[in-house]
């Protein structure tokens, strides 16, 4: 997956937009009205596989950690609440969206 790939994916849910609070090379992905919204990913510009980071149900993100050696606890993140999966084609880009998806839900996006 590349970070366009995502990115694409990302913006086209319901009031998500893009954010550089930790400078550039750190793509914050927020929910919510400007500037106040919740952080529901992070991308590691430039990082090749692409890193990326999104909040998860704390069970499910264990499960996550034990299953695939690509899903690590959330870097710089609550490690409970957040994973970091290295998109290197152990789980597919329909996983990752799925994902992205929960992270979404879980910071209050609706479908």
């Amino acid at each position: 997956m590349t970070h366009k790939e995502f990115e694409d994916f990302i913006l086209s849910l319901l009031n998500v937009y893009l954010d550089y609070p930790f400078g550039e090379g750190t793509a914050v992905y927020k929910f919510g009205t400007q500037p106040e919204g919740k952080i529901m990913a992070i991308v590691a510009e430039n990082s090749n596989p692409l890193r990326v980071s999104l909040k998860c149900d704390p069970k499910l993100a264990e499960y996550l950690r034990e299953k695939y050696e690509t899903v690590l606890p959330g870097y710089h993140l609550n490690k409970k609440h957040w994973n970091t999966i290295i998109c290197s084609g152990q789980l597919t880009n329909d996983e990752i969206f799925d994902l992205a998806r929960l992270s979404y839900q879980l910071v209050g996006g609706e479908f």
